[in-house]
């Protein structure tokens, strides 16, 4: 398996010298699903956070923790607080986590200035306040008050140039303290950034969702690094509309079909593969008649739902010899069991070639792997689906580039 090399030059947690009894403010990513209840259906972004807060404060760190929840618009929200985080990360960690229902405010500075080496305290959701989202210079003040350090390691929100990922690390620069990413947050740069940076060929890039428009920047950088785009999901009928082919009652992007003619010239002499078939319906919903096409017209009447049985042949061949394989975005409805087979297909093929670096990047592709019982069996899952997303655009993503350079 290829070994990649981190592009980014910044200061990690491990080049942190001495945190014993240093206030380290942790940026994580605790966007986690809540059902009903305020029960946590789904920890793995939690269970990602746990070597970066284990290592310091088994290094004697004072770590607080802060993140946001969902989208309470600024306003607090009972059914959006953190508190159950902190008793599953508790859980995780075999230690205490202590909770403020607060993120900044007297509460909080009494909590911090109690706190001792090795304690960890988790605050509550930022986006109870506008300001986290606004970058506002006093809050993001409040934030940093009394912190010696910073470490983010919230990769999911480092697309975002909001208070707690690029206020609290300049202002805390400014004082002459270091800001440095985190374990997870060196893990998807490395995977991530290293594949685009440096790649082993051949390099595979397997494209799906449902829009051409979401992906425009995505297909285009692509393009320039890897030797061949496999194109899945409903924006590969407005490619299909754009060469002429019919697309029956399909999802498509009719003010993108110039747009996507254009991609398809960009990708001559390049290896830019459309579906040669689809799996049709006629609806998009489970029950539904279906059947395959005979070659990439969708017949009147009917929708596309999923890639083809040629289709999903052709995709394997090209995962199996690939080194390198970054995938964003299912090939067709795979929350419905009889739409699934392609994108599964595709998870399965991406999974048995071992020779690869493989690389999930995040949203939908990171579910449907898990779905199809491949997610234990890929090199890499990607915890941010719009960073990701961005990354892979080319994008300097600015909740890193704010940290301190090495």
């Amino acid at each position: 398996m290829a070994t990649l090399a981190a592009p980014v030059a910044k200061l990690s947690i491990n080049d942190l010298k001495d945190v014993r009894g240093k206030r380290v403010l942790v940026r994580v990513d605790y966007n986690v699903p809540l059902d009903e209840a305020g029960a946590i259906t789904d920890d793995k972004r939690i269970q990602a956070t746990v070597p970066t807060i284990e290592y310091l404060w088994q290094n004697g760190a004072c770590v607080v923790l802060c993140s946001h929840l969902g989208r309470p618009k600024g306003k607090r929200d009972p059914k959006q607080s953190l508190r159950p985080v902190a008793q599953r990360l508790a859980e995780l960690l075999a230690r205490p986590v202590a909770f403020v229902d607060d993120c900044i405010g007297d509460k909080v500075e009494n909590t911090k200035a109690i706190l001792k080496p090795g304690d960890i305290l988790l605050l509550e959701n930022l986006r109870f306040y506008a300001e986290e989202e606004k970058n506002d210079r006093a809050f993001a003040e409040k934030l940093a008050n009394d912190m010696d350090l910073y470490v983010n390691d919230a990769f999911g929100s480092a697309h975002r140039a909001h208070a707690s990922t690029a206020g609290v690390p300049e202002i805390l620069k400014k004082r002459g303290g270091q800001c440095a990413a985190g374990f997870l947050m060196e893990k998807e740069l490395t995977y991530l950034g290293g594949a685009l940076a440096n790649p082993a060929r051949p390099f595979v890039a397997i494209l799906g969702g449902a829009k051409v428009s979401d992906k425009i920047n995505v297909i285009e950088n692509l393009l320039k690094i890897a030797d061949a785009v496999l194109i899945g999901g409903a924006m590969a009928y407005t490619f299909e509309k754009a060469q002429g082919f019919g697309i029956g009652k399909s999802l498509v992007e009719n003010d993108k079909l110039d747009l996507a003619k254009k991609l398809i010239a960009k990708a001559k002499g390049k290896k830019f593969l459309l579906p040669l078939d689809h799996m049709q319906a006629t609806e998009p919903k489970a029950g539904a008649i279906t059947r395959i096409t005979d070659g990439p017209s969708i017949e009147d009447g009917w929708c596309g739902v999923d890639i083809g049985t040629e289709t999903i042949a052709r995709y394997q061949r090209e995962i199996a010899g690939a080194k390198t394989i970054i995938w964003n975005g299912p090939m067709g409805i795979f929350e419905i069991p009889e739409f699934s087979n392609g994108t599964f297909s595709v998870a399965k093929a991406v999974a048995e070639n071992k020779g690869a670096t493989s690389i999930i990047g995040g949203g939908d592709s990171a579910k449907a792997v898990k779905k199809a019982g491949y997610d234990k069996q890929v090199t890499f899952v990607s915890t941010g689906g719009g960073a990701s997303l961005e990354l892979l655009e080319g994008k300097e993503l600015p909740g890193v580039a704010v940290l301190s350079d090495k």
